[in-house]
């Protein structure tokens, strides 16, 4: 029996998702292909950009012995690798930090795969396949990061509104939407500011916790451009963040999210490099040393200290091209809990 259309489970208390079409009807939309244009452009004027700053592109690993576990709520992907159980990457951060003991400046357009719960089908922002644009930067400061986001979103925005007007036409997506990204100069909270106007609304949000789903999405539709929060508490993150040496207990990381609603775009920090700090950290959260042998080697040997982050790209597109759920911004979506293609 065919399925033409598969629904999401929905959250509780949360509405499903759209019914995602098969994917003959999905491909031959005209705005599944107007997003798909949008998002090359994306991702072509992002290339042309970094190429220009001096970053090396690398093609990162789809399987590993560990993953990246900061992935709040979801599960990992185990595979059978010649007898030894290796995961399906869920990030490509220890690969990026990694990847600077050969170039100071790297990118990679990432495959991520992660089980997310099931709850997840009801916020219309969450892929179980996804792709990220990743940076990393040698010697950076997590200030220096955040510079550089703010450019780079900048720049792919700037360049899909001046080369794809038809598309955006198609979608009805009026780029008007984008005044006030275009000039620049995102706007900046640290997490404590955000827990705080966040219970001002009366959303009970965990200050030592990072911000949650309707939080984020809370705080997105409340401003017209995107804009950053930071110093996360410690804890709410993985082991690699540094901790801010003139404020214990915090980390020097960052999240963007995006205006009008559409959450969370993109996730970065200044990195630890220093050894016995990672493997305390590891231990706080749970994490046994052992299973990052070859990673804690390379931190012992010498991996530089940087900072970077990772740009949802199915994320960026839903927010660009005004598309109501992430999954349409995929030519192949996976959405938790749905069996697909």
């Amino acid at each position: 029996m065919t399925t033409d259309r598969l629904t999401p489970p929905a959250a509780d208390g949360a509405a499903p998702s759209a019914p995602i079409p098969d994917p003959g009807r999905h491909l031959t939309a005209p705005a599944t292909r107007s997003a798909l244009r949008i998002q090359q452009q994306l991702l072509f004027s992002a290339r042309e950009f970094l190429r220009g700053e001096g970053f090396t592109e690398l093609l990162p690993p789809v399987i590993g012995p560990v993953t990246d576990p900061g992935s709040r709520g979801s599960k990992q992907v185990d595979i059978d690798f010649y007898g030894h159980r290796y995961k399906l990457m869920t990030s490509a951060i220890l690969y990026k930090q990694a990847s600077l003991l050969a170039f100071d400046r790297i990118f990679c357009v990432a495959p991520n795969v992660r089980l997310e719960p099931l709850e997840t089908a009801g916020t219309n922002r969450h892929l179980a396949e996804f792709h990220q644009l990743d940076v990393e930067v040698a010697g950076a400061s997590r200030d220096d990061a955040v510079a550089l986001a703010e450019r780079l979103v900048v720049h792919m925005v700037d360049s899909a509104v001046r080369t794809m007007p038809k598309d955006f036409a198609e979608l009805g997506r009026d780029t008007d939407a984008f005044a006030e990204l275009l000039k620049g100069s995102f706007g900046r909270m640290r997490h404590a500011e955000a827990v705080a106007e966040l219970r001002d609304a009366g959303h009970p949000q965990s200050p030592d916790a990072e911000l949650d789903w309707t939080g984020e999405a809370l705080l997105s539709a409340r401003r017209d451009r995107p804009f950053f929060v930071t110093d996360y508490p410690k804890g709410s993150r993985g082991f690699y963040d540094l901790e801010d040496p003139a404020r214990p207990g915090f980390l020097k990381n960052f999240d963007l999210l995006a205006a009008e609603g559409y959450g969370e775009l993109c996730s970065g920090s200044q990195r630890t490099n220093d050894y016995a700090e990672i493997v305390t950290r590891m231990r706080e959260t749970g994490e046994n040393p052992q299973k990052y042998r070859w990673y804690l080697d390379l931190v012992r040997e010498g991996v530089p200290g940087s900072a970077g982050f990772g740009i949802g790209v199915e994320r960026l597109t839903r927010y660009v091209t005004g598309l109501d759920a992430v999954w349409q911004a995929s030519a192949f979506p996976k959405v938790a809990g749905v069996v697909s293609p």
